[in-house]
């Protein structure tokens, strides 16, 4: 009879505590949307999920500002490339790659001579 008691209040008992856990999260959500920290955070996690690189970083990788000339853009990037292929890091390898292509991008953009089809 008492572990039937037992039993039935560890139950109900657990039973409460998941209610409050939930409704102490929907509290939570409810606070956060009203301060703006929600929509902070979805654009964050948006700007981190999406991984584009802005032209000003992918400048600042290579080294490059926005006169310069396509070919010294390519010369950067493979002396960049190299560096990091014989001795560096597959990451910072990787980081002078994704600028190339962004400029790469901004560069057919704009239409400016010195660049290959």
């Amino acid at each position: 009879m008492a572990a039937k008691i037992l039993a039935n209040l560890i139950i109900m008992g657990s039973g409460i505590l998941a209610r409050a856990v939930v409704q102490a999260y929907r509290q939570a959500l409810a606070n956060a949307a009203k301060t703006g920290v929600a929509q902070e955070a979805l654009q964050n996690a948006t700007r981190r999920a999406s991984k584009v690189m802005t032209e000003q970083e992918a400048r600042q990788i290579l080294g490059v500002s926005e006169e310069t000339a396509w070919e010294e853009i390519v010369k950067k990037y493979d002396s960049l490339f190299e560096r990091n292929a014989k001795n560096g890091s597959f990451y910072l390898q990787s980081k002078v790659h994704r600028a190339k292509e962004c400029l790469e991008e901004v560069y057919r953009g704009k239409a400016e001579g010195g660049m290959p089809s």
